[in-house]
């Protein structure tokens, strides 16, 4: 009777919406290829709501190349237009380290419109968007930009005047500093040799390498990076999958998706301690590579972009078919349920 109670209850759709789960996260990580060469993938952020300077600056578009770790800081308008863009880019990226093979970036407006994906289009560079709620996705951004705000932090803090004036200074430090990862710093690893710092004019040893030997040094040097981040992604990937579990859907399989009970959040329009923990059911439409799915959302939930990452997720088991009408259930005066045949289905003589 226990057993069948259980599989009874797991089949409710109201307790599939505000039922709390206690396992492990859903979901092995998943990271991006390791790239082949410099600059060939990169990833692309804002940050946003900053002090708005004199000049109209008040955002950071941070660019980071996935195999060097080597970054730009670009000082922008959040209301530029997506043509100056295109000029910062081809002036800072293009001109400098060629066409990107393919950019990791959120859901932003200005990177999902129609003008960049052509503009990409027409360089033959692929454009992959960043899943819902998976920080892994575009990780090195957002680890980048957390270093940088914490540089021009205490930049302000110590010299005073405005954040853009220590911009050039931050981006100079950052990419001469060590980085643990590729175990070398992003200047290094860019250019082959080491950064000449304005407290050490006179380390000049690795300029003296010369035609050939440069390439020969450079490649080396590519090798020993893939390899460390290789070595670096399998300690992550090994810590991550300890507290996770596989799960996989099939396209058709309604699902429920997961939304934030916790005070203060809003996700999906959903705000409050006692709203539902899930939402849906919704069905499963696409299964985009290893660890998202794309989800064919209610009307309401048409401006939320409808790709999501497994751990948001979990199969809905609600039947339909279980639900009781309340018209037909009957209760005496003292409301105990009543019950009624209504057709002998086997008898027996003994």
């Amino acid at each position: 009777m226990k057993a069948d109670i259980a599989a009874y209850v797991s089949r409710c759709l109201t307790y599939s919406k505000v039922k709390a789960e206690h396992q492990k996260p859903s979901g092995l990580l998943v990271q991006p290829e390791i790239p082949e060469w410099k600059w060939e993938k990169i990833t692309m952020d804002f940050v946003i709501k900053l002090t708005k300077m004199a000049n109209g600056y008040d955002t950071i578009w941070v660019i980071v190349d996935s195999l060097t770790k080597s970054a730009h800081f670009l000082p922008m308008r959040e209301t530029d237009l997506m043509e100056k863009l295109m000029m910062l880019y081809m002036k800072e990226v293009v001109t400098r380290h060629g066409v990107p093979v393919s950019i990791i970036s959120y859901h932003d407006g200005r990177f999902t419109s129609l003008f960049w994906k052509a503009l990409h289009k027409a360089l033959g560079t692929q454009l992959d968007m960043s899943t819902a709620y998976h920080p892994q996705t575009d990780g090195q951004s957002k680890r980048t930009i957390q270093t940088l705000e914490d540089m021009l932090r205490a930049c302000v803090l110590d010299f005073g005047k405005s954040w853009d004036r220590h911009l050039p200074l931050v981006k100079f430090f950052y990419n001469k500093s060590y980085h643990t990862n590729i175990k070398a710093a992003p200047f290094e690893a860019l250019y082959g040799r080491k950064c000449r710092s304005p407290v050490c004019w006179a380390e000049v040893g690795d300029a003296q390498l010369t035609g050939p030997a440069i390439i020969h040094e450079t490649t080396e040097k590519i090798v020993q990076i893939k390899s460390r981040i290789q070595a670096a992604r399998d300690r992550q990937k090994s810590y991550a999958n300890i507290r996770r579990k596989p799960l996989e859907f099939q396209v058709g399989d309604r699902v429920m998706l997961k939304v934030s009970p916790w005070k203060g959040v809003v996700r999906f329009g959903k705000r409050g301690k006692l709203n539902p923990r899930y939402v849906g059911p919704f069905k499963v439409i696409e299964r985009v590579r290893t660890v998202a799915y794309k989800l064919k959302l209610s009307q309401q939930l048409s401006p939320v972009h409808n790709t999501f990452y497994v751990s948001n997720l979990k199969k809905c088991l609600s039947d339909e078919s279980l639900v009781i009408p309340l018209e037909e259930l009957h209760v005496n005066d003292k409301l105990h349920f009543v019950e009624e045949p209504v057709e002998v289905v086997d008898h027996e003589i003994k």
